[in-house]
Protein backbone atom coordinates (compact mmCIF):
# COMPACT_ATOMS: atom_id res chain seq x y z
CA UNK A 1 0.00 0.00 0.00
CA UNK A 2 1.48 3.28 -0.91
CA UNK A 3 0.54 6.55 0.81
CA UNK A 4 -2.25 7.30 -1.29
CA UNK A 5 -4.34 3.96 -0.81
CA UNK A 6 -3.28 4.28 3.37
CA UNK A 7 -5.04 7.36 3.17
CA UNK A 8 -8.28 6.28 1.45
CA UNK A 9 -8.34 3.54 3.63
CA UNK A 10 -8.05 5.52 6.68
CA UNK A 11 -11.32 8.16 5.07
CA UNK A 12 -13.29 5.13 4.49
CA UNK A 13 -12.60 4.06 7.93
CA UNK A 14 -13.07 7.24 9.81
CA UNK A 15 -16.59 7.73 7.76
CA UNK A 16 -17.61 4.24 10.15
CA UNK A 17 -16.40 5.96 12.97
CA UNK A 18 -18.01 8.42 15.92
CA UNK A 19 -15.94 11.44 16.37
CA UNK A 20 -12.76 10.68 19.00
CA UNK A 21 -12.09 14.39 20.20
CA UNK A 22 -8.66 13.19 19.36
CA UNK A 23 -5.74 14.08 16.60
CA UNK A 24 -3.44 11.45 14.90
CA UNK A 25 -0.50 11.74 12.90
CA UNK A 26 0.72 8.60 11.25
CA UNK A 27 4.42 9.31 9.93
CA UNK A 28 5.15 7.21 7.23
CA UNK A 29 8.88 7.17 7.44
CA UNK A 30 9.56 9.45 4.20
CA UNK A 31 6.79 8.72 2.28
CA UNK A 32 4.36 11.18 3.62
CA UNK A 33 1.90 11.71 6.41
CA UNK A 34 -1.57 10.91 7.08
CA UNK A 35 -3.31 13.18 10.03
CA UNK A 36 -6.90 12.04 11.24
CA UNK A 37 -8.66 14.85 12.96
CA UNK A 38 -11.76 13.55 15.17
CA UNK A 39 -12.88 16.72 16.46
CA UNK A 40 -15.99 18.87 16.04
CA UNK A 41 -18.44 17.46 14.03
CA UNK A 42 -16.39 14.96 11.79
CA UNK A 43 -13.78 12.86 11.64
CA UNK A 44 -11.31 14.37 8.39
CA UNK A 45 -8.42 12.30 7.44
CA UNK A 46 -5.34 14.40 4.76
CA UNK A 47 -2.32 14.70 4.00
CA UNK A 48 -1.05 17.51 6.09
CA UNK A 49 1.74 17.25 8.23
CA UNK A 50 -0.46 19.02 11.27
CA UNK A 51 -0.20 18.75 14.93
CA UNK A 52 -1.54 15.81 16.37
CA UNK A 53 -1.99 14.51 20.12
CA UNK A 54 0.20 11.02 19.49
CA UNK A 55 2.14 10.41 16.18
CA UNK A 56 2.89 6.82 14.80
CA UNK A 57 5.85 6.41 13.08
CA UNK A 58 5.49 3.62 10.92
CA UNK A 59 6.95 2.49 7.20
CA UNK A 60 3.89 2.05 4.94
CA UNK A 61 4.60 -1.75 4.56
CA UNK A 62 4.55 -2.11 8.40
CA UNK A 63 1.39 -0.33 8.53
CA UNK A 64 -0.34 -2.46 5.86
CA UNK A 65 0.76 -5.29 7.98
CA UNK A 66 -0.38 -4.05 11.28
CA UNK A 67 -4.26 -3.47 9.44
CA UNK A 68 -3.97 -7.13 7.96
CA UNK A 69 -3.17 -8.61 11.24
CA UNK A 70 0.25 -9.79 10.20
CA UNK A 71 2.05 -7.56 12.50
CA UNK A 72 1.36 -7.43 16.46
CA UNK A 73 1.84 -3.29 17.55
CA UNK A 74 3.24 -4.49 20.87
CA UNK A 75 6.13 -6.39 19.18
CA UNK A 76 6.32 -3.68 16.36
CA UNK A 77 7.29 -1.55 18.86
CA UNK A 78 9.28 -3.36 20.94
CA UNK A 79 11.05 -4.32 17.76
CA UNK A 80 11.30 -0.53 16.97
CA UNK A 81 9.12 -1.21 13.54
CA UNK A 82 6.47 1.00 15.28
CA UNK A 83 7.48 4.38 17.28
CA UNK A 84 4.97 6.91 19.06
CA UNK A 85 5.32 9.97 20.22
CA UNK A 86 2.67 11.49 22.73
CA UNK A 87 -0.84 10.20 24.46
CA UNK A 88 -0.32 6.65 23.91
CA UNK A 89 -4.09 6.08 24.74
CA UNK A 90 -4.34 7.98 21.48
CA UNK A 91 -2.25 5.18 19.32
CA UNK A 92 -4.78 2.40 21.16
CA UNK A 93 -7.66 4.11 19.63
CA UNK A 94 -6.67 4.15 16.52
CA UNK A 95 -6.62 0.38 16.47
CA UNK A 96 -10.49 0.34 16.30
CA UNK A 97 -10.18 2.13 12.77
CA UNK A 98 -8.42 -1.10 11.91
CA UNK A 99 -11.69 -3.18 12.91
CA UNK A 100 -14.22 -4.14 10.34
Amino acid sequence: MNTEELTTFLKERAAEMPVMDLSIKLNLKGDGVIHVDSKGTENVVSNNDLPADCTVTITPDNFKKLVNGDLNPMMAMMSGKLKIKGDMAVAMKLQDMFKK
